[in-house]
């Protein structure tokens, strides 16, 4: 059985590698190799369905409510995928697609509200950061400990808490001082959030490991795959209001 794993990545919850059939053919189980194909197949397809999305918003052919749609449909269809993580190789690419439409969508609007190449730049400090924590895990530089893992975790829970504070809020017109201007306080916390989502990389990184040396079935890889992807989702969003930030101070 899987050595039981906190992660702070819903997808990963702690019994995703647990009680499989280990009796299964050893051809057919979880490789990190596996994964990383299908975490870049997932990737590419996010970025293809984003480059459509945004050149159609910049020649005003896309209609706000197909915006909105991709974004609700991204949430359900990764709620689905979480409850019935066997469907993954099918439910990921849906994912990546609406994630991509919607991601490209929305980085037009950030870029026009602060200054044009913010998108790209946003993508290059994304696929950056992926490398420098993936060059970290390997490396050993910073170790996943239990400690570490608890920390980033009860961080993560409580921006995840905060955001959901700022919503409702929000609904009641009421915002929270500070936090999301473009003060330093409000770059400040922008800077500790992308840190955080960046830190939650090394977790995705420890649970594929541990579930690809735990035998985990092959279909963990699109899971595994899905959940990677999610990450990088979470840590492209706080980038780009990080630059965004940045650019009102200027």
């Amino acid at each position: 059985m899987a050595q039981a794993f906190q992660s702070s990545n819903p997808v990963f919850a702690s019994s995703t590698f647990q009680n499989f059939d280990y009796s299964a053919d050893r051809s057919q189980v979880m490789t990190v190799q596996g994964t990383a194909f299908k975490a870049f197949a997932l990737t590419a397809l996010t970025l293809v369905a984003a480059g459509w999305s945004w050149s159609k918003v910049i020649a005003n052919e896309m209609q706000p409510g197909l915006v909105i749609g991709a974004g609700i449909g991204g949430m359900i269809v990764a709620f689905i995928t979480i409850f019935k993580p066997k469907i993954a190789s099918w439910t990921a690419p849906v994912y990546a697609v609406l994630e991509g439409l919607f991601l490209g969508a929305i980085s037009v609007f950030f870029e026009k509200a602060a200054y044009q190449g913010m998108a790209m730049q946003a993508v290059g400090l994304t696929g950056g950061t992926l490398f420098v924590m993936l060059f970290i895990y390997m490396t050993g530089l910073i170790k996943v400990t239990e400690k570490l893992t608890s920390a980033i975790v009860a961080a993560t829970g409580a921006i995840a808490l905060f955001y959901l504070l700022t919503m409702v809020l929000r609904m009641f017109h009421v915002e929270i001082p500070y936090i999301h201007s473009s003060g330093p306080i409000g770059i400040a916390f922008s800077l500790f959030v992308v840190g955080l989502a960046a830190f939650n990389l090394l977790l995705d990184f420890e649970q594929i490991k541990r579930g690809a040396e735990s035998g985990a079935p092959k279909w963990m890889e699109w899971y595994s795959a899905f959940g990677l992807l999610v990450t990088l989702v979470w840590l492209y969003l706080e980038i780009l209001r990080l630059l965004r930030k940045i650019s009102d101070r200027r």
